[in-house]
């Protein structure tokens, strides 16, 4: 007998919606395996409308309406996708882990508590694919006076972790976060800066791209360190976890502020610093908080960069650094794959945050139900 689950994911990097159908063994998270992967890009207007909506502007909360609605269109066409591949019936899925896509993370701020904010309808996507969806999956820990981020720290103890080995997992979407999992059993875990966010807006602005491939781009430039220097000393970097991020912080006009201080620039040689910039805040973060590690498994949009994963190896050459495909679980479907987890804890109502991660109270169910 199989439980099939759906995970959802649209990041920061606003690259398009990753989904996988998900067979978790009844009884345990421990054992599941990805019958499907299906990856939509966003449409290009849909794509820059989630971008503005990362910032104030005109008339949000019609647009962010709206958004949401056409960011759902683009779930189910993957939902749809997923069980065509497989064969799979709507009514043979649990459920759906739809993440939403982030468009303002500000846990702890303003009144104490602050929020988090998530685009999406999953009451419409329960309605276009006939599928249970659970949802809003960070703001209960945020409540409980966490950060609401990373979620994903307790997936990859269990897909990753190893019984008295020290590894750390460290996601590169538009925002990276590390996972430490510890050889006595301790999973911790944090936001460490900037991923692929600024790097992809260079790249947009400048060449017309959505992204650098493989990072070509900035491997053909040279890093300017004063600029490296200058965007280092960003407090963020500093701060002790429990920590998280977003585009509330790292967004362009944090990049222009430190692009008009260095005069004029080349192209390429910002693109080189801004992956030197993501690749030495991830690892100075690997080191202090996963220095044990002697293998570090990268997921994301960022392990097929394979500049950036050079540059992570020459960082940190005591560790095995490669992708997350090495043990098993392809870059590309570890988030997605993290939401399918989440939706199943909250089915067999079990508690899936880490305090510990997220600075919440206590454990906390995540996510909230709309019923097909």
């Amino acid at each position: 007998m199989t439980e099939l689950y759906i995970g959802l994911m649209s990041g920061t990097s606003l690259d398009g919606v990753d989904g996988v159908l998900l067979d978790l063994a009844p009884g345990s998270a421990q054992t599941l395996s990805v019958l499907a992967h299906e990856h939509r890009p966003l449409p290009t207007e849909l794509a820059a409308e989630l971008l503005a909506l990362s910032t104030p502007g005109d008339n949000e909360l019609h647009r962010a309406a709206l958004a949401g609605n056409a960011l759902t269109q683009a779930y189910a066409e993957v939902v749809r996708a997923l069980l065509v591949a497989t064969g799979v019936k709507a009514g043979q899925v649990l459920a759906i882990g739809a993440h939403g896509q982030t468009v303002r993370h500000r846990p702890g701020e303003f009144d104490g508590t602050g929020y988090t904010l998530q685009l999406g309808s999953p009451a419409l996507l329960a309605e276009l694919t006939g599928i249970d969806v659970v949802a809003d999956l960070r703001s209960r820990d945020v409540a409980a006076g966490g950060q609401g981020a990373p979620l994903v720290p307790a997936f990859h103890r269990v897909v990753f972790g190893r019984e008295r080995e020290a590894v750390g997992v460290l996601n590169i979407g538009g925002i990276a976060n590390l996972t430490a999992l510890h050889a006595d059993g301790r999973t911790s875990g944090f936001d460490c800066g900037p991923g692929n966010a600024l790097m992809d807006h260079w790249c947009r602005e400048n060449t017309g791209q959505a992204f650098d491939a493989g990072g070509a781009w900035a491997a053909s430039g040279k890093v300017i360190e004063p600029l490296l220097a200058a965007m280092l000393g960003e407090a963020f970097f500093g701060l002790p976890p429990p920590k998280s991020t977003g585009r509330d912080l790292f967004h362009p006009a944090w990049l222009n502020r430190h692009l008009q201080a260095n005069g004029r620039l080349r192209p390429p040689d910002v693109q080189a610093t801004l992956a030197e910039l993501t690749a030495s805040s991830c690892a100075l973060a690997v080191l202090q908080y996963a220095g044990t590690a002697q293998e570090l498994l990268v997921c994301g949009g960022g392990a097929l960069n394979h500049h950036l994963m050079t540059r992570l190896k020459a960082l940190l050459p005591a560790m095995n650094v490669s992708p997350t495909d090495a043990r098993g679980l392809p870059a590309m479907q570890v988030e997605a794959s993290a939401f399918a987890w989440l939706a199943c804890a909250f089915r067999r109502h079990e508690c899936a945050n880490l305090s510990a991660v997220t600075g919440a109270a206590g454990p906390r169910r995540l996510g909230a139900l709309y019923p097909a």
